[in-house]
Order: structure tokens, then C-alpha cells, then sequence
């Protein structure tokens, strides 16, 4: 068996751990810190919408000499307007140029492939009215909306009520800070951003609802024991599941390292990035939130119920009256079966004062005048 594997069975068994539900006060604060980061870089940045949602056109161009500045200097000044420019692998660029319509987007296309020196006839025009990606992002927050009702119904059926507000809050954790990264980064929010964000929702739930299946099997008749309290089977839980948590996390984040770093950086995706970007951090934020915010939540809703008080009561007081055991024990015992201390006797002096008394035999010949008898 290999470390990892020998290091998740001694995990399951409970030999070794982590103590994540003792420390959760920490791991709160780091959420806390890195979702009002997000949060602030929301509200003073923004999210930079595509086209997809505002409206717009988008030209891609074949191969061209001139590099992204240049391309994008161009694009400004033929329309007049803000433009997005990215570079393919083939060479060619993707123009993405907001509020132009019907009526001017061919006079643009003429005037920026004259300025990138490029056939105008090879130059793809796409357009996108701004009603079409109203309804898409209204879609958008619909889907989202059902899929968290849904999700929340299950859980609730599946499983109770406290674990589906945890995952509830795990998932609100997860959004805000991929959405906050897509702000702070500058990536475009397209449709492929929108299909990224409902694939890392369902990751980080399976996640989650694989140590909720553990806690509830651990948990099973809980109240009959004396123990483990139920935080402590709470962080067994999460302990013993630890190992399959990270394996899972890092084989799902290594392709999509490869589309967001190779495909979206070196070769110039474009829409590879809208992806790749929000997986690579949806992924990463619901393996963190599934073990450090869910089930530590699901412990803190639980141990305030008065079953569970009565539980630790109980856990407290046997391991107490143990440790005070334990500790008579090793003492030994006192008064008359003290075998530390030197024993007495009924008269009340010890054993080594007694014995330090007795009388020594007579000495041969004492008393009898010395000399050879006549």
C-alpha cells in the first residue's frame, strides 16, 4: 500500500487527524476574509459582461501581424467604441466591440480589416442584439435560482434541514468567490462563464454530500453512546474522507489547469479562458468549502440542540470520572494498604522503628569470671 493510501486508512480508523472542527474558527475567518475581498472587488470593479449580455459584435479576424495593442487601437477608433481583443492560436484576432448594430457593423468591418491589412471577406462578423442577451442572462439567473431550490429540497429530504443550509451557505461561499475572481481578474462573463459556474455548483454538492453521507452513518444512534461527542464524529467524518477529497480535487483541477494555462494562455483560447477560469476556482473553492465550512456548520448547528448538550454532558463527565480513576490508581493506596509509604502499626509506629528496636541475643560467656577452671 502506498503512504497516501496507508495515511487514508489510518485517517478512517481514527489513528491520525486533523482537528478541523476545533479549528473552524480560523477556517471561518479566512472565508469570511476572502468572500468580503470578493465582495469589495464586486462593488468597486464590477464584472465585465460580454457581448452575450449587452450586446454587440464580435469580428474575428485571420492572420495578422499586429499584436493586441495595435488590433485593439484599431478596432476603438474604426467604431468608436470600447473594444475586447484576443489573440487565437491561429494568429488571428477575436474583436468584441459593444453597441454596434446592423446598420454600422459592415462599415466597421471594412475599416478594421483595412487597418489590420486583411481581406474584408475573411474578416466573420457576429452580431448580438441587446434584447438576446437580456433574455440570456435572465435565463442565466433563472437556472440558477432552481438548480439552489432544488439542491435544498434534497438535502433537506435526503439527509435534514441543518446539513442543507450548510450546503446552501457552501454554495453562496463558492459563487461569491468565483464571481469575485472574475472581477478582480478582468474576465469577461459569457455564457461559458454561466455553464462553468453550474458545472463547479454540482462538483463542490458531490463533494459535500460525500462527507455528509459519512457523518450520518457515523452518527447513527449518537444518543446511545457515552464516547464521542458529536463534534468529534463530525471531524472523524471529514478526517476519513480526507484523503478521497483531495485525490478527486486534483485530478478535476488537472485538465482544467491545462485548458485555462495552455489552451486559454499559450494558445489563445478565447472562450477556453470564460471556462477554464471558473472551474479551475469553483473547483478549488468547494473542495475547501465542502471540508472546512459545510460540515463544521453542520457540527455548529447540531451540538446546540439539547440532545446533543446532553450528549457532550455525559461524554464530559464518564471521561472526568476516568482520568480521575486512572489517576487513584497510579497514586496506589493509602492509610493501612499504602505500599509507597512505610507501614504502620496498631500502636502506631513503623515498621522500620520497630524493627530498629529489637533486642540482640546475649553475648556467650557474659557474666562468667574469666580464666582455665581448676
Amino acid at each position: 500500500m502506498s503512504r497516501l493510501g496507508n495515511l487514508g486508512a489510518r485517517l478512517y480508523r481514527g489513528e491520525v487527524g486533523y482537528d478541523f472542527i476545533g479549528h473552524r474558527k480560523i477556517w471561518y475567518g479566512v472565508s469570511i476574509l476572502i468572500t468580503i475581498t470578493a465582495i469589495v472587488g464586486l462593488v468597486v470593479r464590477g464584472l465585465h459582461m460580454g457581448i452575450e449580455f449587452e450586446g454587440g459584435a464580435v469580428f474575428t479576424t485571420p492572420k495578422t501581424a499586429a499584436s493586441v495593442e495595435q488590433t485593439t487601437d484599431a478596432a476603438e477608433r474604426v467604431s468608436g467604441h470600447q473594444a475586447i481583443v484576443q489573440a487565437l492560436g491561429d494568429g488571428g484576432k477575436r474583436v468584441q466591440i459593444a453597441e454596434v448594430d446592423t446598420k454600422t457593423s459592415t462599415e466597421v468591418k471594412e475599416k478594421l480589416a483595412d487597418e489590420l491589412k486583411v481581406d474584408a471577406n475573411k474578416v466573420d462578423a457576429q452580431l448580438v442584439g441587446p434584447s438576446w442577451g437580456e433574455q440570456i442572462a435572465n435565463k442565466a439567473w433563472q437556472g440558477l435560482g432552481i438548480f439552489m431550490i432544488l439542491v435544498v429540497l434534497y438535502l433537506a429530504i435526503a439527509f435534514e434541514w441543518r446539513m442543507a443550509l450548510a450546503a446552501l451557505i457552501a454554495l453562496i461561499h463558492d459563487i461569491t468567490i468565483t464571481v469575485g475572481v472574475y472581477s478582480l481578474v478582468g474576465f469577461e462573463v459569457t455564457p461559458g462563464t454561466v455553464i462553468g459556474l453550474l458545472t463547479i455548483l454540482g462538483y463542490s454538492l458531490y463533494d459535500t454530500v460525500v462527507v455528509f453521507d459519512g457523518l450520518r452513518e457515523s452518527s447513527k444512534n449518537v444518543t446511545k453512546q457515552t464516547k464521542f461527542t458529536y463534534a468529534e464524529i463530525a471531524n472523524r467524518s471529514i478526517n476519513g474522507t480526507l484523503v478521497r477529497s483531495i485525490n478527486t480535487t486534483v485530478v478535476a483541477l488537472l485538465p482544467v489547469a491545462g485548458l485555462l494555462f495552455i489552451g486559454g494562455g499559450m494558445l489563445g483560447g478565447g472562450m477556453l479562458n470564460d471556462i477554464a477560469l471558473s472551474l479551475f476556482v469553483g473547483l478549488a473553492a468547494g473542495a475547501y468549502s465542502s471540508i472546512f465550512i459545510a460540515t463544521p456548520l453542520v457540527s455548529d448547528f447540531k451540538t446546540r440542540t439539547p440532545e446533543m448538550k446532553a450528549l457532550a454532558r455525559r461524554v464530559h463527565t464518564k471521561r472526568a470520572k476516568a482520568a480521575e480513576r486512572e489517576s487513584h490508581e497510579q497514586d496506589g493506596p493509602d492509610d493501612d494498604g499504602d505500599e509507597d509509604g512505610p507501614r504502620t502499626g496498631r500502636d502506631g509506629r513503623t515498621a522500620a522503628a520497630v524493627s530498629g528496636q529489637r533486642r540482640q541475643p546475649p553475648a556467650r560467656g557474659r557474666g562468667r569470671p574469666s580464666g582455665k577452671r581448676r
